[in-house]
């Protein structure tokens, strides 16, 4: 996929505030500091345009990046910062509950995990709250080239077995410096874009 054009569209904090062009969208979910900015930067094929910050919990609204006038990568607060107010977080909460709820040019969900450490607890049930709203999601393990090659088949069975995936459920390894995992990320793109 060649990525010519990308612009920071629309920010927003409610429904009325979502673009209207019926665009596909692909959202992104994580942590906080699991790396959002810098696998939107991945994809885009650009060093800076999604800010990265050293500071954890600092996307506070929904960013919606149109990419190649085609389609919107979505950005939303990360969760599990502690230094982030609990008010805070549960607004952040009804935000991207809000979101999903209501679009209905949402393809997938990207569900960014740190591939050195098994998923959190706020992992797991970001990942059933996806499910349970039938939606299709795809687990990203990000940081793949942090973890040695002799422990990567245990840290593989960790991943697996603690976000139950099934069979025909798999992650995708993804590493921001060797770009590994980026063309499999294209790919559900372009099948998004083809539904």
């Amino acid at each position: 996929m060649q990525i010519d054009e990308v612009e920071l569209k629309q920010i927003a904090v409610r429904t009325s505030q979502y673009p209207t062009d019926n665009l596909p969208e692909f959202l992104l979910v994580g942590r906080s500091n699991v790396g959002k900015s810098s696998f939107i930067n991945t994809l885009i094929n650009r060093k800076n345009f999604a800010h990265t910050s050293s500071k954890p919990g600092k996307t506070q609204t929904l960013n919606f990046y149109l990419v190649n006038n085609k389609f919107y990568l979505v950005d939303v607060p990360g969760y599990g910062y502690a230094q982030v107010s609990q008010a805070r977080q549960k607004k952040f909460g009804v935000m991207i509950e809000e979101y999903i709820k209501s679009r209905q040019d949402l393809k997938w969900v990207f569900l960014l995990i740190d591939y050195r450490h098994k998923p959190t607890e706020d992992d797991i049930l970001m990942y059933e709250f996806l499910k349970y709203y039938n939606l299709s999601v795809q687990v990203i393990a990000m940081k793949y080239d942090k973890v040695g090659k002799n422990s990567r088949e245990k840290q593989n069975k960790i991943i697996r077995d603690t976000l139950k995936l099934k069979e025909n459920e798999d992650f995708i390894p993804f590493s921001t410096i060797s770009k590994k995992g980026k063309e499999e990320v294209y790919d559900i793109i372009m099948g998004g874009l083809n539904d």
